[in-house]
């Protein structure tokens, strides 16, 4: 179940490489300012989560410190601020200071870190008893210490004083709070950025042929039916594809000049991340998410926006819905560079906080999305005596961002579920509910390349608020199902119309609609029109609704006498898609109440059916990737300890893949050697290029990429 990737990533030891930009101004690749977090020479194996926590032991590991420069030995480079990367001149501008423990840095810089809850210093992991914060000079408390004793301006600006710090508590002391709860927080969060009103938006017609109509085309089960035949539960595929992006693929190289932060090619996003930070965080979790932090916000563009929130027994949101400007990423690497594991999980109250930001925001870009990772269970919300069963999971969401509201907020929310021990039952219906994806990270390491993939899509959204909808054309025609996965579906009372509540697109993303129609006899004519297909959608840079005006008809002959019929071999394709997401629904039951014999044997069946069908004998590469997928759950449920572990959050994950048919990380599936890669798109596949690329240091080493589509590529129509 390994994979060599991985091997790979493991191989270059817990000296994980983190970004951190080199200067607001710096013009170079992102590639050559990648930093490793170096912790062989803690001063501390312990440090006071705040005040009144106590100490919280520190791992040995990749460390939750978070984002550092790089290390010749222990020291910095000599001369370079080792937040921001810059050079420390006196001269330039901007006042140094020399931490106790000999350590220089930037004022303004570490005076943001200090100010996020941060005590420890970024290069040697010294606490620090005395540290700089900035604040009005006509309020500067009387009991605190100055240092240099700092000339204050006139006129109340803010001035830069230092303040000792109380003693450590005893090591018994509770630990219940963290320093995510010192960070301020404003009772209404319309504190957001304004938007960027210089992003171009190019119209329509004047984008050129990157940016072609959303195509539509549709597949009869076969060509014809004879006249004096009726056929129930006649198949019809209906196959949508996006736009393509107006952005170039540019394989990883010149990443600063052409990365999916080009404002001019897409729509830009409100981005929350919600991270859990309690105590099981702590160490080499902390830091992998710290580096993977870093991945987004380098690829975020000015007119991004991005929040984060923590949570662990509570939530705080410790950084604004501010744009990824220069400054922007600045203060968002400092603010994720802060956190610090400590507490319970509250998965709830995360999700609410995160929420929040989009309630109060002032602004909004034309795409949100809320990312939220979490590596427990939820204590403080969801009780239940048998785990996994019976739970109300639908409480741990919000009411105004149910999709099928219809009215709320209609914001993603796409979860990661972190490790072995988190809860992947209550992970699944966030994200179902809230119309996200479910992906599982199985391995700590593949954390950056599950965020790129995700991130891949949400920076490409080319279609928005897609709606399908289905009516017939011949009098005596009636439509007998419409299946479409976790998509909302209707159909009217007389079985003549139907719709399908798509949402939103990612450039070049597909999705496959089966419809059943009960084909009556009819020998009025040769050939039978059956229904016609029509689409609308907003278009999110122009926010146009665009309505395809060449509606799709679906058409078949109708011959006095039987002829050979060919069976489609993309009708064929998704109904094997269909049935092996039917067959690991009823495997993932039979687990749930203790038979994984009756599991396997689901799945062993669905296997061999799939084995035996057109498309599967024709070596089609969807049925290939379905039968691994298949024998791969199979392994997972070889006894209750390994469901447990990683059976029941891979099978979720993948339900959650086909239901939304969507690319969701499960294993190690963005890995270039692994079978299961359906749904991935090519902006996907280029982020977590770029993702294996800056982990091992250098393109050349980066690995050939290719996406596992639902469909051959064809020519023509």
């Amino acid at each position: 179940m390994g994979s060599k990737w991985r091997k790979v990533k493991l191989a270059l030891g817990m000296n994980m490489c983190v970004y951190v930009p080199r200067a607001l101004d710096d013009s170079s690749s992102p590639l050559n300012s990648v930093a490793r977090a170096s912790d062989a020479h803690s001063r501390s194996s312990v440090s006071p989560a705040d005040h009144s926590s106590g100490y919280r032991p520190m791992t040995p590991t990749p460390s939750s410190s978070g984002l550092r420069l790089p290390s010749n030995g222990t020291k910095s480079p000599k001369g370079t601020c080792a937040i921001c990367l810059t050079a420390m001149k006196p001269g330039l501008g901007h006042a140094i200071f020399t931490a106790e423990c000999s350590h220089s840095f930037h004022f303004h810089c570490i005076t943001s870190n200090v100010k996020h809850g941060n005590r420890i210093c970024p290069v040697c992991r010294a606490e620090w008893k005395e540290v700089p914060f900035q604040g009005p000079a006509s309020n500067v408390s009387q009991g605190m210490t100055r240092i240099n004793q700092p000339a204050f301006p006139p006129g109340g600006d803010w001035t830069t004083v230092f303040r000792r710090l109380p003693s450590p508590p005893a090591a018994g002391a509770g630990r219940q709070s963290s320093s995510i709860y010192q960070v301020p927080e404003p009772a209404i969060f319309n504190d957001d950025d304004a938007l960027d009103q210089r992003t171009p938006s190019t119209p329509s017609n004047e984008r050129g042929d990157s940016f072609d109509a959303m195509e539509i085309r549709t597949y009869p089960e076969i060509s014809a039916v004879p006249k004096s035949v009726s056929r129930d539960n006649f198949a019809v595929l209906i196959h949508l594809k996006a736009p393509h992006s107006g952005r170039r693929q540019n394989n990883g190289e010149n990443n600063a000049k052409t990365s999916p932060s080009d404002q001019n090619s897409r729509a830009p996003i409100d981005l929350v991340t919600v991270l859990d930070v309690s105590g099981s965080m702590a160490g080499t979790k902390l830091a992998l998410l710290k580096r993977a932090m870093g991945f987004v916000i380098q690829h975020l563009g000015p007119a991004d926006r991005l929040s984060v929130v923590a949570f662990s027994s509570t939530a705080r949101r410790i950084f604004p819905l501010r744009r990824m400007t220069g400054t922007g990423r600045q203060e968002a690497l400092q603010a994720v560079n802060s956190l610090v594991s400590n507490g319970g999980t509250n998965i709830a109250e995360g999700l609410r906080k995160g929420l929040k930001v989009f309630v109060d925001r002032q602004w909004k870009n034309p795409v949100g999305s809320i990312i939220l990772l979490s590596d427990g269970q939820d204590t403080y919300t969801v009780t239940s005596s048998r785990p996994h069963v019976g739970r109300d999971y639908q409480s741990l969401v919000p009411n105004s961002i149910h999709r099928n509201n219809g009215v709320g907020l209609q914001i993603p929310v796409h979860v990661f579920g972190f490790g072995a021990d988190h809860d992947a039952t209550s992970m699944h219906s966030i994200s179902e509910v809230s119309g996200g994806t479910f992906s599982f990270i199985e391995a700590e390491d593949v954390i950056q390349d599950a965020f790129a993939q995700c991130i891949g899509g949400l920076l490409s959204v080319v279609v928005q608020e897609l709606q399908v909808e289905i009516v017939c054309v011949h009098p005596r025609l009636q439509l007998s199902s419409v299946k479409a996965g976790s998509y909302r579906t209707s159909m009217m009372a007389n079985s003549r119309k139907a719709s399908i509540e798509v949402g939103d697109l990612y450039a070049d993303e597909e999705r496959d609609f089966l419809v059943t129609v009960n084909v009556p006899v009819d020998g009025s004519s040769d050939e039978m029109s059956l229904f016609i297909v029509k689409s609308l959608y907003r278009d999110p840079i122009t926010k146009e609704m665009v309505a395809l005006n060449d509606s799709s008809e679906v058409k078949i002959q109708r011959p006095e006498i039987a002829r050979e019929a060919t069976l489609s071999m993309e009708v064929d394709r998704q109904r094997n898609r269909l049935l092996a997401a039917e067959a690991m629904a009823d495997a993932r039951v039979a687990a749930e109440r203790g038979d994984l014999a009756a599991a396997v044997s689901i799945l062993e069946s669905c296997h061999k059916a799939l084995s035996e069908t057109v498309s599967a004998q024709a070596g089609d590469r969807l049925c290939v990737a379905l039968s691994a997928e298949l024998k791969e759950m199979q392994e997972r449920m070889v006894n209750q300890r390994v469901y447990e572990q990683s059976g029941r959050a891979y099978v979720l994950s993948g339900l959650s893949s086909h239901s939304w048919q969507r690319a969701t990380t499960r294993g190690d599936s963005t890995d270039s050697t692994s079978l299961v890669q359906a749904y991935q798109t090519p902006s996907m596949v280029d982020m977590v290029s770029r993702s294996q690329t800056m982990l091992l240091g250098s393109p050349q080493a980066r690995r050939s990429l290719r996406p596992a589509k639902s469909f051959p590529e064809r020519r023509g129509r």
